[in-house]
């Protein structure tokens, strides 16, 4: 049985449409159609895998799990998934390599804790500059493990981090959801292997099959956070999709996600974002708004704003881990 190198599913040249497709004189590649174009065109095609089916896989069958979280998606919805996992595990905020240098990373664990009850052990690590990428390997010779599953949401960096523990990896590194469609065994030692998973899905995301969004989301380099001082009546505006108006006198806000994305500051008569559905909502000095697959905004003093965009769902408050 011959599996995708890219995604892990079973190679078949029977159905164009179904996972695992390869055409019948291709045979001897390694790597799915799906695959190929996504390596070779980042031909857009996203592919949903139930959450509970992933879930209930691991559970009936890991001795231990990974899941990774980056800095720009701790949010509510990414942690219900991870308290699901009920065989021992760890929890990795991934690509800290973005992180600004001023935000203390202890902080951050103590929040979490706080916040959403986290109890496991926290680690934070990058792929991309090699920060605590042996202590994988170490929680594994502690826990006396031969095997863990790898999890975490779409763009959280698993393949990145599989690819830099085996060089020769040719696990697909895409931003296209969800990429790995089956679950493919990676050696990191002589007796210990990690798991590649499917990766879980946004329930409500806002970048839907816009590949040039998508690209924009991730950050590439350094985070530079975002400042903003709104008058009332002024707003800002997110890739023409996402409009937050203040309704106050004034209202100071950082913007915490990819700097690729197209943000500006529009005023009332500008009705660029207003063709969404309105909701009002107030928020508290130094709370959160969370945008679920996208990033945060720490609003620095008490506010209340209109809130324009096409799915009110994607959207969570929070208290932040600033000033703690």
């Amino acid at each position: 049985m011959n599996r995708c190198l890219g995604c892990g599913a079973i190679l078949q040249s029977k159905k164009k449409d179904e996972i695992g497709y390869i055409p019948k004189e291709k045979k001897e590649e390694k790597l799915c159609l799906r695959c190929f174009r996504i390596l070779h065109y980042n031909d857009l095609k996203m592919v949903e895998l139930p959450k509970e089916d992933i879930l209930n896989t691991v559970n009936e069958k890991g001795e231990y799990a990974f899941f990774l979280m980056d800095f720009l998606n701790m949010n509510k919805e990414v942690i219900s998934v991870y308290k699901k996992i009920s065989i021992p595990k760890t929890l990795i905020i991934s690509k800290v390599d973005y992180i600004p240098k001023y935000i203390n990373k202890e902080k951050i664990k103590s929040w979490l804790k706080e916040e959403y009850g986290i109890k496991e052990e926290i680690l934070f690590a990058s792929a991309v500059k090699n920060i605590n990428m042996g202590s994988i390997l170490k929680t594994l010779e502690k826990e006396n493990k031969k095997s863990a599953y790898l999890l975490g949401f779409t763009n959280s960096g698993k393949s990145t981090l599989l690819n830099h523990i085996q060089e020769n990896s040719t696990i697909t590194t895409s931003l296209v959801p969800n990429t790995t469609l089956d679950y493919i065994k990676i050696p990191i030692s002589e007796d210990k292997y990690l798991i590649d998973s499917p990766g879980f899905q946004y329930q409500n995301p806002i970048y839907k099959e816009d590949i040039v969004l998508l690209k924009k989301i991730n950050p590439k380099t350094f985070l530079k956070p975002i400042t903003y001082q709104l008058k009332k009546g002024a707003s800002i505006v997110i890739e023409g999709i996402i409009r937050i108006e203040n309704k106050n006198e004034k209202c100071n806000m950082t913007l915490y996600m990819s700097n690729l994305l197209d943000i500006k500051k529009v005023y009332e008569k500008n009705e660029i974002g207003k063709e969404y559905s309105c909701k009002e909502i107030s928020i508290k000095k130094n709370q959160d708004l969370v945008i679920l697959g996208v990033g945060f905004i720490n609003i620095k003093n008490d506010a209340v704003l209109n809130l324009y965009i096409e799915n009110q769902n994607g959207i969570e408050i929070r208290n932040s881990f600033f000033e703690r």
